[in-house]
């Protein structure tokens, strides 16, 4: 589950050079991301999205973990999105060469166990942009 949200807040760095999701509620039938963001999107921007999101999950892209000290990892990467509770040793997902996060949820092997992509829908209020979206099951 949290693999999609990491490819799906990598892309949204790379189109639109925001920040990564500052809240989100994650499912496969029902997930949300929302983002500081100034404006609603294009049709065709969410297209692109959900494009690139499934290009990248498609791709069979190996997902690995390890675990650093706190200190080493906070040279690395923001860790304020972490619970307090998460420990001296946090744990690092990363997607391939793609991205690479702190991250204390459940993440597959490779991308194409994630499944498809589908952006459900998008939403601006009040500098908020929330992406709506669901996962299709990989057909086995």
């Amino acid at each position: 589950m949290h693999t999609a949200e990491h490819v799906l807040n990598q892309t949204m760095v790379k189109m639109f050079a925001c920040e990564r999701s500052f809240s989100n509620h994650l499912e496969r039938k029902k997930s949300k991301c929302d983002y500081h963001f100034d404006r609603a999107l294009t049709d065709s921007e969410a297209e692109e999205i959900n494009t690139r999101v499934n290009q990248v999950l498609s791709q069979n892209i190996e997902v690995t973990e390890r675990t650093l000290l706190r200190d080493e990892a906070a040279k690395e990467f923001d860790l304020d999105k972490l619970p307090d509770a998460s420990g001296d040793e946090i744990r690092i997902v990363r997607v391939g060469h793609y991205d690479a996060y702190p991250c204390i949820g459940a993440h597959v092997n490779n991308t194409k166990e994630v499944g498809e992509f589908v952006l459900g829908s998008t939403s601006f209020d009040n500098g908020v942009l929330r992406i709506r979206f669901k996962l299709k099951r990989p057909q086995k």
